[in-house]
């Protein structure tokens, strides 16, 4: 039987001019290249430049996936970003990303979900798609984290860089079947319980201030890895598939411990994972877009392979998707 499918048709990315090394950090907080990367699969991470906002790093990565599907953004009749680092409090970034394209019509909105934020921005694309809402949907990720940072914390101002990620999705008619190319599962989640070990220490209306990251590291640690997998197999297990059947995990690109423990725990073998969190660190909700990009231009993703992408995120959230490039 015929069916709808969300299939993705352009992907793309930008990274701040601006690369920190980790040698960098040396010169105001505790720490050395050799501490981070042992913690962390960090090398290096992009900043972005005064002035240069989350919906300017949105712009480049949505120029680069338009580039990369041959289409013009007129075509693009909704805008999913997903962002914690927004341009102002109202209104959305998105709606000045679709200012910035020149896009005049259909609609545009943010999502907020902090590292999970790609998975809820995606999954919500797919179910706008498959309802009839939206044909062709710009599905984004874009962060300016180094906003946030508390650069006295050593156990995070090294974690933490900029960057954003563009999906183009657009509306197939597909089989039905785990054949299809496109979304073919997501698997969301969220419990507000663990609020207190991720969160930001300010808001509009708690400080009135923008306040900056806290993170109780290994509390997050312990967590993520069983939520991770365990997401990633409920999502598989909804079109009866497993691990065996996935050609490409792309991870949350937060720490490489944990994308080897997850990838370990779902017996998926490394050789099979997209890694870049050394080139850029936990890019939050820009962190999924950039690896496909990424492994895309690196000609490691390719057409009709099947994908498994998840995350972990602050609240906390957590989710996966797959789908068939």
């Amino acid at each position: 039987m015929s069916t709808i499918r969300a299939v993705p048709i352009g992907v793309g990315h930008y990274l701040p001019k601006r690369v920190v090394e980790n040698a960098e950090f040396e010169q105001w907080v505790e720490t050395s290249d050799e501490w981070i990367r042992g913690r962390t699969g960090i090398e290096r991470r992009h900043f972005a430049a005064e002035g240069e906002l989350t919906s300017d790093l949105a712009y480049y990565a949505a120029i680069d996936a338009l580039d990369d599907a041959g289409i013009e953004a007129s075509t693009i009749d909704a805008i999913v970003l997903a962002t914690s680092t927004p341009d102002q409090t109202f209104p959305s970034t998105a709606t000045k990303l679709q200012a910035k394209l020149g896009i005049t019509v259909g609609f545009a909105f943010d999502l907020q979900a902090v590292c999970a934020g790609f998975a809820y921005a995606l999954t919500t694309a797919n179910s706008l798609i498959l309802s009839g809402q939206a044909k062709r949907i710009l599905v984004i990720g874009a962060e300016t984290f180094s906003r946030i940072m508390d650069w006295e914390d050593r156990t995070t101002c090294v974690l933490f860089g900029d960057g954003a990620g563009a999906l183009i999705l657009d509306a197939q008619e597909g089989s039905g079947t785990n054949d299809d190319r496109g979304v073919l599962s997501c698997d969301l989640n969220s419990d507000g319980t663990y609020n207190d070990i991720l969160y930001v220490d300010g808001g509009v209306s708690s400080t009135q201030t923008t306040g900056v990251l806290k993170m109780e590291g290994q509390e997050v640690f312990k967590h993520a890895v069983k939520k991770l997998a365990s997401s990633g197999e409920t999502a598989l297990d909804k079109v009866g598939l497993s691990g065996d059947d996935v050609d490409w995990i792309v991870p949350h690109q937060a720490n490489l411990r944990i994308i080897k423990s997850t990838a370990q725990k779902m017996n998926v073998p490394m050789e099979r994972v997209v890694v870049t969190v050394q080139d850029h660190g936990n890019t939050s909700a820009a962190s999924i877009p950039l690896a496909l990009s990424v492994a895309h231009k690196n000609g490691q993703i390719k057409k009709n392979q099947l994908l498994l992408t998840e995350a972990i995120g602050g609240g906390l959230a957590w989710g996966a998707i797959v789908l068939r490039w």
